[in-house]
């Protein structure tokens, strides 16, 4: 258990001091590109965390996707997680998984998976401020939240409605926790969100749509990685 705590540990801080783009994959939207190649591309533009997410695939191919994912991010020195699959992020031997307010429930992954980050969407304040209750609790599961969606986006099935940027600082101020934020972020949304506070920024389509894929994660590497500084000035 304390081996698997040092490994929790050293990725929860990872994660911490990651800034920059938090490319989440979705084959279907990559333009004709496979889940590999999308990897290989943003692997190579940077980007410091990634996220496989695949609803369609069946379960050996997600589980074969999942293992090139492992190889390749040790190879890059990134994070690697997977949405809402345990078992593949288990089978796979991922950083992490990512779950949605309808998957497993944070504290049940967490007695399974000690040694994992875990993510959790939060689509509304009051998710969050359930969050900071656990945690003020001594009951926290989560390594890591997401706020979102952000803007208007077509990536995430059910959800309708988008809360808008000035939702980070409500949400944000409910739990001192790292933080991601999604949802029909675009590049030109940069300079706001890093403002208000936000350091991982996570994309699909701002980055799987893109004719160079290793170029735009570049960019937006640098462009979040330059204003972050400047607000810490």
């Amino acid at each position: 258990m304390d081996e698997m705590n040092e490994t929790y540990k050293r990725r929860l801080r990872r994660f911490a001091q990651a800034v920059g783009v938090y490319p989440v994959s979705c084959e279907i939207l990559a333009a004709g590109r496979s889940d590999e190649q999308w990897l290989d591309a943003v692997l190579a533009g940077g980007a410091p965390i990634v996220q496989l997410r695949d609803k369609r695939s069946s379960d050996r191919r997600l589980l074969e996707k999942a293992r090139y994912f492992r190889r390749q991010t040790r190879r890059a020195g990134a994070l690697f997680l997977v949405n809402d699959r345990l078992d593949i992020a288990l089978l796979a031997g991922a950083d992490g998984v990512h779950l949605g307010q309808k998957d497993l429930p944070a504290e049940e992954v967490r007695r399974i998976a000690p040694e994992m980050l875990i993510g959790v969407s939060c689509n509304t304040e009051e998710q969050a401020r359930d969050l900071g209750r656990l945690a003020r609790q001594g009951r926290l599961a989560a390594s890591y939240y997401n706020i979102g969606p952000i803007y208007p986006t077509a990536t995430k099935e059910g959800l309708a409605e988008f809360i808008g940027p000035e939702a980070i600082a409500r949400f944000s101020r409910h739990l001192d926790l790292p933080f991601t934020v999604m949802g029909g972020i675009k590049f030109d949304h940069i300079p706001e969100l890093v403002a208000l506070g936000a350091r991982r920024i996570a994309v699909v389509t701002a980055i799987s749509q893109a004719a160079d894929m290793e170029a735009e994660t570049a960019r937006w590497m640098e462009e979040i990685a330059g204003r972050t500084e400047d607000a810490r000035k």
